[in-house]
């Protein structure tokens, strides 16, 4: 397995083992010691499953105080995955990173606690996977605009679709001190 670190310390782009033949292939999607190996200990609890079409925007989510780490990768597809830092505090507030991810190129991202996290879809459809190392917990759930210009996220789409939720999120400026993660060095 290949980790590269980020723009971003604690965002890591994984690039799993794949062993491939004529019939296919297999990957382990995760191993909690091969991860562990690569500083990744986080405990994750729950995997979700989204199933999205081209054009659609999801995110930018965080849960506060549950807070989530997120290993995501995608099973079906292409997306362009974004991981944000809004931590109060941190010397990365509000900067971010993005990569394709796809079926294809079998890519992961991780994203620790502390970081907003969005993706839209590129390709006809995407299946998008993801481990959380908390419970969804809707009630602490907070949108970060997609479109704040004081991030200047570079989506590779324009008109996205969005839920309701999504086009209601606040710039990152209009969050108070208690709303968002402190950070810890």
């Amino acid at each position: 397995m290949k980790v590269e670190t980020t723009s971003l310390p604690g965002v890591l782009l994984i690039e799993p083992d794949v062993f491939g033949d004529a019939r296919g292939f297999l990957m382990e999607t995760y191993k909690r010691s091969r991860y562990a190996a690569q500083g990744i200990e986080t405990e994750f609890i729950q995997d979700n499953l989204s199933y999205s079409q081209r054009g659609v925007l999801r995110g930018l989510h965080l849960q506060v105080p549950n807070a989530q780490a997120k290993l995501v990768y995608v099973l079906q597809g292409e997306v362009f995955d974004v991981a944000v830092d809004v931590r109060k505090g941190s010397p990365n507030f509000g900067q971010w990173f993005g990569a394709t991810i796809s079926s294809e190129n079998k890519r992961q991202l991780y994203a620790p606690v502390g970081f907003a996290h969005g993706f839209c879809v590129v390709s006809e459809v995407a299946m998008f996977a993801y481990k959380c190392s908390s419970e969804y917990a809707p009630e602490q759930e907070i949108s970060v605009r997609w479109d704040d210009p004081a991030i200047g996220i570079e989506w590779p789409i324009s008109d996205p679709q969005l839920s309701q939720k999504d086009k209601a999120g606040l710039p990152l400026a209009e969050f108070g001190e208690a709303q968002l993660p402190r950070y810890e060095s």
